[in-house]
């Protein structure tokens, strides 16, 4: 088992953790048009730019749609909420939502929230993201 307190990210590329716990997804930006991005791409849908730069996004959003899983792999205790987030950045991000499935509403305001989803082969801590109701 390892010593390090550098958490692991389950993607590394899009999400950023801190020690604290705390921490931000990662997307793109264009900054010729402006477009925002997650995951991050290479290339600009809309103008074709090839220049876009990474950028932290912000952790607030809506809830644009959602979906109640009742049927999963033995992993995820259902039901479950899963749903796309429009961020106060331009950019939709799909995620569970952690909000019981009786209280979920389109247009409710969430909030990212990083969150433990289990262990590496190394002992360390490894860290998701999930939406919660902002508090």
């Amino acid at each position: 088992m390892t010593t390090t307190k550098t958490p692991v990210s389950f993607r590394p590329r899009e999400l950023v953790v801190a020690e604290d716990g705390t921490g931000h997804l990662v997307g793109s930006r264009c900054p010729t048009c402006g477009a925002h991005y997650f995951p991050t791409r290479e290339v600009c849908a809309g103008c074709l730019t090839e220049d876009l730069e990474t950028v932290p996004l912000p952790r607030r959003g809506t809830l644009y749609t959602y979906t109640v899983v009742h049927q999963s792999t033995p992993a995820f205790e259902t039901p479950y909420v899963l749903g796309y987030v429009d961020l106060e950045a331009p950019v939709r991000v799909m995620g569970q939502i952690d909000v019981d499935p009786e209280e979920v509403a389109i247009g409710m305001a969430l909030e990212l929230k990083i969150v433990p989803w289990g262990t590496d082969d190394e002992g360390r801590t490894v860290w998701g993201y999930r939406f919660g109701g902002v508090s």
